[in-house]
Formats: C-alpha cells, sequence, structure tokens
C-alpha cells in the first residue's frame, strides 16, 4: 500500500513541476544551513572524554585575592592557572587518585640523519599521571613511571607523527632523540591521540588549536633543562627575578593543572584540601583575603571557559530560524498543492476512502518532498562545510567534517520536519467535504 502512495506523490509532483521546485529548494537550504551551522557545533561541544569527563576536575586557588582577578568574562573567579610554587605543592601532596601540572614546552628535535633540519615541535612538560588519568592510547610503549618523575629523567613520549618523521613509523621505543642538545629514551609513541577541544589545557590553548603535541617530558625534568613556557602566562605584579627561573619563583600562573578524583565523596574531600591548603598560606602570611577556592569537573571547566565559540551558537540559532521560515513557506505551498485537488479528494472520499488513508498519502507526498530536499540538502551542507573557512577561524572550521551519522541526520531531519510541515495542510485536504466537491463539479 506504502507503494502506491508513494507512486501518486511522485505522480503529483510531476503535474507541478515549479511549485515541486520550489517546495525542494525551501527545504535543501533550510536543512543545508542547520547542517552546516550543526556540524561546526558539533566539533566544538563534543564532550572530549565522555567515559571518564565528570571524574576529572580542575583546582582553582585564588593567589592574587580581589585586586588580581584579571578574567572580565568570570568576575570574582581565581587565576585559570597556578603559579610554580602551588602546582609543586599539590603534586607534593598528592591527594588525587591521578593528578598532574602541565606546561606548554617548544624544543627543537634534532634527527639523526644528518641531512634533515632540526624540527620544532610542540608538547607539554607532565608528570607521569598525565597519561592514565586521561587515558591516553599508545601505539608503542607506555608512559614514564613515578620514579623517572622523581628522578628528572631524560625520558620522553613522542607523537605517531613525529615518530614518522624520525623513526619511519617503526617501534622507536628504547632509541634515543636529541631534544635541545640532550639525549632523551623514548618511552612511548601515541596513537593518534589528538582530542578536540584540548581540554587538559584550556587555559594555553583556548579548547582549539592547529598545533601538533609532538612531544610529552617529565615535568621537572623540564624545569631542570630550563624549558621554557611556551603558552600564556599571566601576572598580578612584575617578578622579581629574571628569566625561567625568576618565572618559577614569582605569583605569575603558567601552570594547567588535572586532577582525577572517582566519586562527589573524593571531590568533596579534595575541595576541603584546597581549602586547607588556602587557609594554611594564609596563616602564613602569603595571603590576606577570604577563601574564594574553586573546584570544577570538566564539564563544568569547559563551559566557564566559554570553550564552544559564542559565534558558532549564534549561527546555530539564526540556521535553525532560517529552517523554520523555510518549513513555513513549504507548508504554505503544499497547502496551496492540496487544496487544488479537492476535487480528487472529493471523488476518493465519496467512494469510501476514509480520512486516513487521505492523511497517509499527502504525508508520503510531504516525506517525498522532505526526502529529495533532503538529497539537495546534503549538496548544500558538504559545500557549506567546505566553505566554513571563509568565515570561523582555521582552528574551529578545520573541525567540521561530514560523515555518514551527519548524513543521515541531514536525511532524517529533511524528512521529519516536512512531514510536520505538511500536517496542517493535510488536515485541511482531510476535511475537504465530498458532496459540496462533486456538487460543484
Amino acid at each position: 500500500m506504502l507503494s502506491y502512495y508513494v507512486d501518486l506523490a511522485l505522480r503529483s509532483l510531476k503535474r507541478s513541476p515549479g511549485l515541486t521546485l520550489l517546495m525542494i529548494l525551501a527545504v535543501g537550504f533550510g536543512v543545508g544551513a542547520s547542517m552546516t551551522s550543526y556540524s561546526v557545533f558539533r566539533a566544538v561541544s563534543g564532550d572530549p572524554i565522555p567515559w571518564k569527563s565528570s571524574r576529572l576536575f580542575v583546582p582553582q586557588i585564588d593567589i592574587w585575592g580581589p585586586q588580581g582577578h584579571l578574567d572580565d568574562t568570570n568576575k570574582g573567579d581565581p587565576p585559570e592557572a597556578m603559579d610554580y610554587t602551588d602546582a609543586v605543592a599539590l603534586m607534593r601532596d598528592h591527594r588525587a587518585k591521578f593528578q598532574s601540572a602541565m606546561y606548554q614546552i617548544s624544543p627543537s628535535v634534532v634527527p639523526a640523519d644528518p641531512s634533515m633540519h632540526p624540527i620544532n615541535v610542540g608538547g607539554h612538560a607532565v608528570y607521569s599521571e598525565f597519561f592514565p588519568m586521561l587515558d591516553v592510547p599508545f601505539k608503542y610503549g607506555s608512559g614514564w613511571g613515578t620514579d623517572s618523575d622523581e628522578q628528572r629523567a631524560a625520558v620522553v613520549v613522542i607523537s605517531s607523527k613525529l615518530n614518522q618523521k624520525l623513526f619511519a613509523g617503526a617501534n622507536s621505543v628504547g632509541k634515543t632523540i636529541d631534544i635541545d642538545g640532550k639525549d632523551y629514551r623514548v618511552v612511548g609513541v601515541l596513537d593518534n591521540w589528538n582530542p578536540k577541544p584540548v581540554f587538559y589545557d584550556v587555559v594555553n590553548t583556548g579548547g582549539f588549536t592547529t598545533d601538533q603535541q609532538d612531544v610529552f617530558v617529565p615535568f621537572q625534568r623540564a624545569i631542570s633543562a630550563g624549558m621554557p613556557n611556551d603558552g600564556n602566562t599571566n601576572c598580578s605584579e612584575i617578578p622579581k627575578g629574571s628569566g625561567f627561573v625568576g618565572l618559577q619563583q614569582s605569583s605569575c600562573v603558567w601552570i594547567a593543572y588535572m586532577a582525577e578524583l572517582d566519586d562527589k565523596a573524593a571531590a568533596a574531600a579534595y575541595k576541603d584540601y584546597l581549602d586547607g591548603y588556602f587557609r594554611d598560606q594564609k596563616a602564613a602570611g602569603r595571603f590576606s583575603w577570604p577563601l574564594n577556592n574553586r573546584l570544577r569537573d570538566l564539564p563544568a571547566w569547559l563551559e566557564s571557559e566559554h570553550v564552544v565559540p559564542s559565534d558558532t551558537k549564534i549561527s546555530l540559532v539564526v540556521a535553525l530560524g532560517l529552517l523554520v521560515v523555510c518549513l513555513v513557506n513549504t507548508a504554505g505551498l503544499l497547502l496551496a498543492k492540496f487544496l487544488r485537488r479537492s476535487s480528487e479528494i472529493g471523488v476518493r472520499r465519496a467512494l469510501g476512502a476514509p480520512r486516513a488513508a487521505i492523511y497517509t498519502q499527502f504525508l508520503v507526498e510531504a516525506g517525498t518532498v522532505g526526502l529529495t530536499g533532503g538529497v539537495l540538502g546534503i549538496v548544500l551542507t558538504w559545500v557549506g562545510v567546505w566553505g566554513v573557512s571563509w568565515v570561523l577561524p582555521k582552528e574551529i572550521s578545520s573541525l567540521a567534517h561530514i560523515d555518514l551519522s551527519l548524513l543521515a541526520i541531514t536525511l532524517l531531519v529533511a524528512v521529519i520536519a516536512t512531514m510536520l510541515a505538511g500536517l496542517y495542510p493535510t488536515f485541511r485536504a482531510s476535511r475537504v467535504q465530498p458532496a459540496l466537491q462533486l456538487k460543484t463539479n
């Protein structure tokens, strides 16, 4: 029976090619615009580690007081990052299951092949618990152990991309690479790990960056080797000392921090520890302002940092508004088309067709328009995703992509939305009085 209604729908659409084309264009443009915006919004708003994001926490300590709050968007919040003193103290106390302080580095890697030029790479100085805390996948080897942290060992985890450049993709665990003139032993090779947003260091990346993280070295090894911070540094006062050592002795914040806490009780206990740490520092004369610490889980942290660009939210709302306008126009065109067939409906009703049959016939016709408009919407979505780089920053636009799920959603939205738009025209068509139509004709 459904095939019969589909055949009727196709015949009807062929009889009014102009009207049909207008409806398909309206649905196609509306769906194409909304799906283009959705593809960008989906890319930047997804949970980067959904299986444990609620167990990852970012602590904030108010080391500057009310006069030092630099963030205009989060009035009253403590600094987003930590200074060296607090980061090392929290690592030493080790009150979380896993935790790691981290800062950005950009050393030079000198290939063993003398014909190759030195490679400037990006990376992070982290503690060993960084890898199990974030479930970092490895292609070869693993992260280093806590003993390497304590001994400031010259070990390194490299990306698969850097491994491809230096070792042609072979297992390089146990081999050495030259970083800033020092030999580092490779203990692990990442397996194409590049989370978006870069949730573990929103402070320095803003959540999105086109830079590749190619090397991870022990935090204290990087400190002792004098690898400078390549990320953001915010200060409430000018450091008294100079250079990288002066930065470590200052109250400037430049170190991101994350901790894994298994449940609410663990989070509450950790917050109590943070507050106790603050009170101890205040008693020692370091702080003179009221307690103002924060401990947010990862979703709350990403929300507080406004990681999802406001532009993408606005464009999604505007695109959805355009889709509604297109569907209203489509509903008007369907109404005109259906009511022009009042005589046909009257004959069918007079021959015994129930209203349900009329509903089914015209909803199938609306669905057919939606399906065809959805195919056009897929083409327009592809064009839109390709063109978003013209209006959005590269680190944002590069995340939008076409995949099977987006194609399926596009077709589904087009069909369902058009059928919803066709409900009122179908209702009006089903109310046609057979006797009046037969008498008129």
